[in-house]
């Protein structure tokens, strides 16, 4: 909190927290990220996994279908056989990736500070 705001600015759904309740699980941005980046806003399931190394199916599954619902994404069904699905970033979805790109850029130009962290006990790096 800056000093001189007020508490109001910082009540439960000020838009702060809001949006990092987007990223509750460490995958969304990820999500967001691998789907701009490397597939041009869209991709299959599949296709998302192996560009997520680390991400089982399961929790694949479940990040997308929290982003759909929160708007994020949308989910298209072609129909061949069997029936593929596509994921889509959304115009909401596209307005959320210019934040985490910021963040992924800052992170790959600050590494050395990031190195310089301890490593939390949930951290797989060594």
């Amino acid at each position: 909190m800056q000093p001189g705001s007020t508490e109001e600015e910082w009540r439960e759904d000020c838009a702060p927290r809001r949006v990092l309740d987007l990223f509750t699980t460490k995958w969304t941005s990820m999500v967001l990220h691998v789907l701009h980046a490397r597939h041009g806003g869209a991709a299959r399931t599949d296709v998302l996994q192996r560009s997520l190394p680390g991400i089982s199916k399961k929790m694949l599954i479940q990040t997308l279908r929290e982003m759909g619902e929160s708007g994020l994404v949308t989910r298209h069904v072609q129909g061949t056989v069997p029936p593929a699905v596509e994921y889509r970033l959304s115009a909401l979805g596209r307005r959320f990736v210019e934040p985490v790109e910021l963040l992924y850029a800052w992170g790959r130009a600050n590494a050395e500070a990031l190195d310089q962290l301890g490593s939390r006990p949930t951290s797989r790096r060594g």
